[in-house]
């Protein structure tokens, strides 16, 4: 059995333990790391990279099958090698890890544990107890200790969706399959679904949704109906308000059978797979967080205040575990605010308000700041306006005028409260948005501000001129 004093234990290696790791050896802290799996957390290993990579490799498929859009080109694509993508995503995937986690690990020279944490002791005098792969057991006494162990799939309470039902795939799951399902069925509307959905189509699968209420449910309505259309016209099934109640598989041709309520009337749906993408959920279960006197929600989630502190004044929590919006960014930016609120007594508080949200489908739903129902919800009179991408240069360049942006604003002073975007580049334009609403920029201000032409994100001008100017009537760069 070994023993350590530090002044920074951290169960979990994902974006968060690493930022609060990297910001706590800056200030001179020692630091121990515990990780019972694969170092780097869910965004390198099943998350934002492997995801990515698949769906740009997805892209550039159907770019290909879409060619016709621009006169004069011709193109085709055959069938999926789905063996050699997935290996080309986890030689990415590994690489990653390597350079952004695995090697920082000693570049900064703290110490990482593998095995199982848990806590013990007292809520006065909590320690850590790490029983490691080799049966020995290491206790890892700490001035703070934080709880960055993430989320998982989560899969819902359905008949049949048990471990003996009839097979499901998961975000995590469908990235390694072997080869390109005939047909997918996809359960959610978030905005892992619609990526796992429009990847899969894209590569060659017939997909249908089974939504409960709108696609990208948070999200301004005219972002649904624009991906609506989207799906659409790609092939992809969108069945709304689906309320799923069984899950089984027929013996008889292999397929997946899901039984829905649509309407008020029962309806099945048949594929070769089933995806369950229906959320995450903070992963808790064996860190013993009740005997320190951690307290948690109904979903596990580690109860904090703005800060980030536990119930126990020693115990914090960062990223995914806390419930908060599931971004590997705002990970990162708990993880260092943890650091600075423990050690420095900086008394810092997390703030959403502007943060951006994008969507990775193609074309991408991209936002920041408040909705048009959040600013009446607030009790503020409200001014929007929504600018379909047929008045955006760029877009009629790319031929796809699929999609808007929607600027919402304070109608007594002009200033920007959110800004919403389906089109290409959309994060780009949340990225913008971000400091626009950060310098509490008018509408009348970005309006009368410089914007290159034939970029995307002169769309936001276009869109702030709208609410003063018919843009039908104006020319090409006009202010």
């Amino acid at each position: 059995m070994g023993n350590s004093q530090v002044d920074l234990a951290i169960v979990g290696s994902g974006g968060a333990a690493f930022s609060a790791a990297i910001h706590a050896t800056k200030l001179g802290k020692s630091v121990v790391m515990v990780e019972r799996s694969t170092v780097g957390g869910t965004c390198v290993n099943t998350g934002c990279v492997p995801s990515k990579a698949l769906i740009a490799a997805a892209e550039a498929r159907h770019g290909a099958l879409d060619a016709d859009r621009f006169p004069g080109i011709a193109a085709s694509a055959g069938p999926v090698d789905m063996p050699g993508l997935i290996a080309g995503k986890q030689a990415l995937v590994e690489a990653m890890r390597d350079q952004k986690y695995v090697d920082l690990i000693a570049s900064y020279g703290w110490q990482l544990l593998q095995g199982e944490a848990t806590f013990a002791g007292t809520r006065e005098a909590p320690v850590l107890r790490v029983a490691r792969p080799d049966g020995t057991t290491d206790v890892v006494q700490a001035d703070h200790y934080l709880v960055a162990t993430g989320s998982r799939p989560w899969v819902p309470p359905i008949d049949g969706l048990g471990p003996d039902g009839a097979g499901y795939l998961t975000s995590t799951t469908a990235m390694e399959l072997g080869e390109v399902p005939e047909s997918l069925l996809v359960l959610g509307g978030g905005y892992v679904a619609l990526e796992q959905a429009q990847l899969f189509a894209r590569l060659g699968s017939k997909v249908t949704m089974l939504v409960r209420s709108r696609l990208a449910s948070r999200e301004e309505p005219e972002a649904s109906s624009a991906l609506m259309a989207v799906f659409g016209d790609e092939g992809i099934r969108v069945v709304r308000r689906a309320a799923v109640t069984a899950v089984r598989r027929d013996d008889a041709t292999d397929e997946i059978v899901v039984t829905a309520t649509v309407s008020g009337g029962a309806q099945e749906f048949r594929a070769s797979k089933l995806l369950v993408a229906m959320g995450r959920r903070p992963v808790t279960e064996g860190l013993s967080l009740a005997a320190v006197d951690v307290k948690t929600g109904d979903a596990g989630e580690v109860v904090v205040d703005d800060g980030l502190a536990s119930s126990n004044p020693r115990i914090w929590a960062a990223g995914d575990v806390t419930g908060h919006r599931e971004f590997v960014y705002v990970a990162a930016a708990h993880g260092t605010l943890v650091v600075d609120n423990a050690f420095a007594g900086a008394g810092r508080a997390v703030d959403y308000r502007h943060l951006p949200r994008v969507t990775f489908t193609s074309p991408a739903l991209g936002a920041v700041g408040m909705t048009e129902r959040e600013v009446v919800a607030a009790g503020i009179e409200c001014e929007c306006r929504v600018l379909p991408l047929e008045y955006v240069p760029r877009a009629l360049v790319n031929r796809d005028i699929r999609g808007f942006i929607k600027v919402v604003a304070d109608a007594r002073t002009g200033a920007i409260l959110g800004l919403t975007a389906v089109a290409k580049d959309a994060g780009e334009l949340a990225a913008a948005g971000v400091y626009l609403l950060a310098a509490g920029m008018t509408v009348d201000q970005v309006a009368r501000q410089w914007a290159p032409y034939l970029t995307m994100a002169e769309g936001i001008k276009i869109a702030c001129q709208s609410f003063t100017t018919d843009v039908s009537q104006l020319s090409c760069c006009a202010s």
